[in-house]
């Protein structure tokens, strides 16, 4: 099973920029695609971005320009570089890895990030 580690949340003010990693374990990074997700309190969970084993990216409408996501296959890690925060962008972020040879999802724990106005 994949577990995987996020990382690189925190407190920063509107306009500022935060990358979050996401390390995993396993064998099979290379042939996974990779997603972010967000949950803000009282909000469902909703879909960030993804990158195809490929490197075929997709963004959410609400993200498109602001936010990069990228993979290092070497690292078994994918990133979310993401700029011109601003306070809807305040959520817990999580990293999602889906097997297409397994047809099995994982999740991560969850990392915090926190934009101030």
């Amino acid at each position: 099973q994949v577990q995987l580690v996020e990382s690189g949340g925190g407190l920063v003010q509107a306009g500022g920029s935060l990358r979050l990693s996401c390390a995993a374990s396993g064998s099979r990074f290379s042939s996974n695609a990779m997603n972010w997700y967000r949950q803000a309190p009282g909000k469902q969970r909703e879909f960030v971005a993804a990158i195809t084993s490929g490197g075929i990216t997709k963004y959410a409408d609400s993200v498109k320009g602001r936010f990069t996501i990228s993979r290092d296959n070497a690292k078994k890690t994918v990133y979310l570089q993401m700029n011109s925060l601003n306070p809807e962008d305040t959520a817990v972020y999580y990293c999602n890895a889906f097997d297409p040879a397994t047809i099995t999802t994982n999740w991560g724990q969850g990392t915090q990030v926190t934009v101030s106005s």
